[in-house]
């Protein structure tokens, strides 16, 4: 049987709890039951649950606090709350707080069940890394749970860590084929000499050093979903013959001479203007129309602020549980300076951040100077801010669409000034080291090369 994460029971009423405890494992589920909001805080400290159900009207710690300690801490966990008294005004707060759901006492088992299935976190809690608390990301969400339901080949685009990979894996996950594989391939990490035998797999013999036949990519994602990340990345010649599978639905191994029939469902993901790059000559245009049958544009982290403050703290709670250090929390300074802060290098960059934040945070709070935020840019670890290369500048908020504040706009910072400034003053405290580089600002090396190419044409950056 699947190993399942618990289902976490919060009731002050004994005999009930263990009526609920009893219908639920007879149906398989696996239980955990706490008998307040305080045990049920100290339940979570130590373990990862799929659901939590719980009781409103308890005392000291009700339903209703309880779930909002719940959502500081973990902000993914799904919550039902519980209730004998059809209150309207409780409702509407629960909600607006971050529930799930509502269950009118008494109710049926199968309408326990029901809400147990609808909202429980998948099995190994492959959803637990979703944060969609911005009306952005909730939009996006939406879609892509639509476009789950069919067969159509996705294209998702967006700058550089914004989460691309996760947003495929939850249209997997939606999908008919949740039960087949999720096989991943980064177009841009392969060597182009390898590429193609990674993708299409090869026959014992087709090349030197090919001393057994091996299955590709496209026949590893057999029934289940191939992603094509940075798909722009993959040379011309191959995009021939990528688009040929696309096609004919079948994949013939490099040396190879049977095709095999492929059932499979496609996602391909770019942080470029595809437009732009088919313009160039760099991206086939019938590739292009081939893969971009239902597009979705993904925001920046900055335009889609409300989630930032909610993924830093699962963050924090991810890495925190498993260096030891649950319970971290971030002080409203923190807070505000992470919403402050433009992030070129979106989640990724946030996540490296928060990573950084537990190493140097020496008590339970994480302060601003845990965070090594210096308004534009980030500096390294233990620099100054006179090392870093003058003071930073006055924090200013960002509007709700992520547009920066007039005041900033008249010093002509726009958002790609910013960013440019950003990548270099990090490359810069690297030593010139890319990687080194890419690994603070939460970027690949490979797009690193290219936006830094295109500052030295532009003249920005000297060999």
């Amino acid at each position: 049987m699947e190993h399942e994460m618990p289902i976490l029971v919060v009731e002050d009423d004994a005999a009930l709890r263990e009526a609920i405890c009893d219908t639920l494992e007879l149906a398989g589920q696996t239980v955990l039951a706490a008998c307040g909001g305080n045990a049920a805080l100290d339940v979570l400290e130590r373990r990862a649950v799929a659901l939590v159900l719980s009781d409103v009207r308890m005392v000291p710690v009700d339903g209703i606090t309880l779930l909002k300690e719940i959502r500081r801490r973990q902000p993914h966990l799904p919550v039902v709350l519980m209730t004998a008294f059809a209150d309207v005004d409780r409702a509407v707060e629960a909600m607006r707080a971050g529930a799930c759901d509502f269950l009118l006492k008494p109710f049926e088992p199968p309408a326990l069940l029901e809400h147990v299935r609808r909202y429980r976190l998948p099995a190994g809690g492959d959803e637990a890394g979703i944060v969609a608390l911005d009306p952005a990301s909730q939009n996006l969400f939406a879609l892509a749970r639509r476009v789950a339901q069919s067969d159509t080949t996705v294209l998702l685009s967006g700058e550089s860590g914004v989460g691309k990979e996760v947003i495929a894996r939850f249209i997997h996950q939606h999908s008919a084929r949740s039960k087949g594989p999720f096989v991943a391939i980064n177009c841009a990490a392969i060597p182009d000499t390898l590429l193609e035998a990674t993708l299409f797999g090869h026959e014992k013999g087709a090349f030197s050093g090919a001393q057994q036949a091996q299955a590709g990519k496209f026949e590893q994602a057999q029934n289940g979903t191939l992603l094509l990340d940075e798909v722009t990345e993959m040379p011309l010649a191959l995009q021939a013959k990528l688009l040929r599978v696309l096609q004919e639905r079948e994949v013939e191994r490099v040396g190879g001479k049977k095709p095999i029939a492929l059932d499979i469902r496609i996602i391909a993901t770019s942080n470029r203007d595809m437009a732009e790059a088919v313009a160039k000559g760099l991206f086939r245009e019938d590739l292009f129309y081939r893969l971009n049958v239902f597009p979705l544009l993904i925001p920046s982290l900055r335009r889609r602020s409300r989630d930032i403050v909610p993924l830093a703290l699962h963050f924090l709670a991810e890495h925190g549980g498993r260096a030891g250090r649950p319970g971290l929390r971030l002080s409203a300074a923190a807070e505000a300076a992470l919403e402050r802060h433009p992030w070129p290098g979106n989640v990724r960059e946030l996540e490296n951040v928060m990573q950084r934040a537990l190493i140097l945070a020496s008590g339970e709070l994480v302060e601003v100077d845990d965070l090594h935020l210096t308004g534009e840019f980030l500096r390294p670890v233990g620099a100054s801010l006179a090392d870093a290369g003058g003071v930073a500048p006055a924090p200013a908020s960002q509007g709700a669409d992520g547009a920066l504040p007039a005041a900033q706009a008249e010093r002509g910072d726009s958002l790609r000034e910013r960013e440019r400034a950003h990548i270099l003053e990090t490359l810069a405290a690297s030593g010139g080291s890319r990687k080194l580089a890419g690994e603070r600002l939460g970027m690949p090396e490979r797009t690193l090369r290219h936006k830094l190419r295109k500052y030295r044409e532009e003249g920005f950056l000297k060999d």
